[in-house]
């Protein structure tokens, strides 16, 4: 397929772009940075600077695709003012999808994020009403981000009620590399009391990059939601350290292993046949600092 990844230039959609090619598609990706007017690398995907917030930019990249994948947006609401957040991810959104809709887009896959219940950010703080946190947990997000990306998804319903698109949502839990393995997660390897708002949960870019691959390849009908998550997490055992840090608040569900995600992958496993294959354990030893292996292989790349 000929598929559009907008963000193109940043974590994942980097990630996700490769991906792509790799599983043969043709792929062009999008992003505020300028290009360079240099020979491609081999297997090097098209690049087309645009501004998706801009309309007129938004349909000049979306013509012609088989699919999108819409992994640009303002990634979190701590380092721009409100307006801003909400502003450029919304219209981004917005745009990107009208104009896949005009052109007859077969799919989109918008790539919204765990945050959308709305407690990770919050100007007041509530819990979550139950672990694993799973795609039919109340909605409640108060902070232009998680507003931004719940609304998203609500286009996403609205696009396949009036066109023949089909769109896939996907909710990343906080996403880790080779390069903030140890920054991110290592602290909380070290200190189970060292609390996150999805309670220890993580998903490696590899492995979230293969499951967009298969929402584009996918041929679910209308509009699907799923959380993509590591099926295990980085503090212990769930339900133990649940009841440690939060007391009875939290409602503890059926486990499919001890040391489970606090955030279910279990209806992209049964309907995208999403499969991980990477753990933090393959990056980080037991004290949280990344494996002599893997640091030499980050050096040998860098060079």
């Amino acid at each position: 397929m000929r598929v559009l990844v907008t963000g193109a230039r940043g974590k994942v959609g980097s990630a996700t772009a490769a991906a792509l090619v790799e599983a043969g598609h043709e792929v062009t990706g999008t992003d505020l940075m300028r290009g360079v007017f240099e020979r491609p690398v081999p297997g090097e995907p098209a690049y087309v600077q645009a501004d998706l917030t801009n309309a007129g930019d938004a349909f000049a990249v979306a013509r012609g695709m088989d699919a999108v994948v819409h992994t640009a947006a303002i990634p979190e609401p701590t380092h721009n003012p409100p307006a801003t957040v909400f502003q450029n991810n919304l219209m981004a959104t917005f745009n990107v999808l009208e104009a896949a809709v005009r052109f007859g887009v077969s799919r989109f896959v918008n790539i919204s994020s765990e945050t959308v219940p709305g407690f990770f950010f919050p100007e007041r703080s509530f819990l979550a009403d139950y672990v694993p946190v799973d795609e039919q947990h109340p909605i409640r997000p108060q902070d232009p981000y998680a507003l931004s990306k719940y609304f998203g998804e609500l286009l996403m319903d609205a696009a396949v009620r009036r066109s023949d698109i089909r769109c896939i949502s996907i909710r990343p839990c906080w996403v880790q590399h080779e390069g903030n393995y140890e920054r991110n997660l290592g602290p909380q390897v070290r200190d189970r009391s060292v609390l996150s708002a999805n309670f220890w949960s993580y998903i490696d870019l590899y492995d979230l990059a293969d499951a967009i691959v298969l929402a584009v390849q996918s041929s679910l009908p209308g509009h699907e939601v799923f959380y993509i998550a590591s099926p295990d997490n980085v503090g212990g055992p769930l339900a133990e350290m649940v009841r440690k840090h939060y007391g009875d608040g939290i409602e503890i569900r059926p486990l499919d292993r001890k040391d489970a995600s606090g955030i279910s992958c279990a209806k992209a496993k049964r309907m995208l046949g999403y499969a991980p294959k990477r753990s933090w354990r393959d990056y980080l030893d037991e004290q949280g600092r990344l494996k002599p292996e893997v640091a030499r292989r980050r050096k040998a790349e860098a060079s």
